[in-house]
Parts: structure tokens; sequence; C-alpha cells
């Protein structure tokens, strides 16, 4: 993949990640989607079951592993079908997006390694200012953030 096709891959990300940004404080229900959904709108276990071409006990089963994190994407999509709901799956950044982080990422890197030089200068007599380790880590972080270096999640 080129550097333009990887920005252009980020920025597309970026966009649709920013349409979902408001869901972070969505949070499950303490029971689940899947009890909680099929309680609101009144359908038992065996309905629900029936709809899925399985026993009410599997759909109970279905319910406490979502609600313990053990279910997978799959069963996930056909209770979804079943209760005649889509199921989306969606990473959301933690900073405000992808470009973000990568922002994020560069300047401590090049912060790690300008410093990591820096005491080592310090060592031997040839100490810098700080407005100069600013600047260089400035500069370091940018190249990395337009090169993308393969160790930038190391």
């Amino acid at each position: 993949m080129t550097e333009q096709q990887r920005k252009l891959l980020l920025d597309q990300l970026d966009r649709k990640l920013k349409r979902v940004q408001s869901m972070r404080d969505l949070g499950m229900p303490g029971e689940g989607w899947v009890y909680s959904i099929r309680r609101a709108i009144k359908m038992s276990l065996r309905q629900l079951g029936n709809r899925m071409n399985i026993s009410p006990q599997s759909v109970k089963e279905i319910e406490q592993r979502e609600k313990e994190g053990n279910i997978t994407l799959k069963t996930l999509r056909e209770a979804g079908d079943a209760l005649d709901m889509d199921f989306y799956y969606v990473f959301i950044p933690r900073k405000e997006s992808l470009e973000k982080m990568i922002e994020e990422r560069t300047y401590q890197l090049a912060r790690a390694i300008v410093l990591k030089t820096s005491n080592n200068m310090r060592l031997e007599d040839q100490e810098v200012d700080k407005k100069r380790l600013d600047q260089a880590i400035k500069s370091l972080a940018e190249d990395f953030y337009n090169k993308v270096p393969r160790n930038l999640w190391d």
C-alpha cells in the first residue's frame, strides 16, 4: 500500500468512525442486548428460539454468553436477524480519530528518541537547551507522521 493509499484509507475510516462517536456512551444493558430487546418487545424464549431454530434453553444460553462477553459475532448476527434487527460491529477510537492516535503516538516515539539522545549528550557534557529539544521532537514527530515507521506501535 502506498503512502497516498494509506492516507486515503485513514481519511475514509475517520469519516466513518466520526459518525459513530456518539455511541461511545451507549453501553450495553446490564443483562445484554438480546435479553433486553427480547423482553422489551415481549418475545418469549420459545418464540425467539423458534425464529432461530433452536431451543428456548439455547436462547437462554445465548443471553448468558452475551452478558458474560463470551459470544460470537455470528451468534449475535443470527439473534439480530431473529429479532428483525441489524447487527453492527465497530471499534470507536478512544482519541477523537485514527489520525489523532497516529499524531500522539509519533510525538511519543519522537520524544523518547530525542530525550534518550539528549541524555547521552548530557552525560558527555554536550547538553542541548529545552527549546532545541522541543524543536527536535516536533521535527522528528512530523517526519514520523509523514512516513509512519513500522515500529510506531512497538
